[in-house]
């Protein structure tokens, strides 16, 4: 089976999802800007989109290894699009709704079991309700869930070529 044209647009979302980390760490270095727990849990997310992005690069002339590679990329993608949504849910809470504020993100890896970080991660707390920075009004979880959504339904698009391509060379 030889490549897809679709090969390139796969290395494409990785070095995206690399240069989207390398952002969020730039503005955390040097822009001084501190990461709530939502936004950790997105780092993640695109860190696993991108992995599993490089993936379907890489194993794209074998059916089944490019198509689990599509298959759960998309699946981080939308899982992200979900905690980037929530994330912009708390941002727009009334004050009086909004979770209090918890203890820094390195507090808890050093002192909680993994089950107990990733639902503190995942829930958000006060930090998560700043708003610290905005680009043509919308601020960097709606840009998150915007950029999630292309990526899960570009995933599922290119698995369910990956799927008619593999149908038709079976057929042929």
């Amino acid at each position: 089976m030889s490549p897809t044209p679709l090969r390139f647009l796969y290395l494409a979302g990785f070095f995206i999802c690399a240069a989207l980390l390398g952002t969020a760490y730039y503005f955390e270095i040097v822009e001084f800007m501190e990461p709530c727990p939502l936004c950790m849990a997105q780092r993640f997310f695109v860190l696993m989109v991108g992995i599993f992005c490089l993936l379907a690069f890489l194993f794209d002339n074998f059916r089944i290894p490019s198509r689990l590679s599509l298959g759960l990329g998309s699946a981080f993608a939308i899982g992200g699009a979900f905690v980037a949504d929530h994330h912009v849910y708390i941002q727009n809470l009334p004050p009086e709704d909004v979770p209090a504020c918890g203890p820094s993100f390195e507090y808890l890896m050093d002192t909680l079991p993994l089950d107990a970080l990733l639902n503190i991660m995942l829930e958000g707390n006060g930090n998560c309700a700043d708003i610290s920075w905005m680009y043509m009004d919308m601020s960097m979880p709606q840009w998150m869930r915007l950029i999630f959504i292309v990526f899960a339904v570009v995933g599922v698009i290119s698995l369910i070529i990956s799927w008619r391509r593999g149908n038709r060379l079976q057929a042929a």
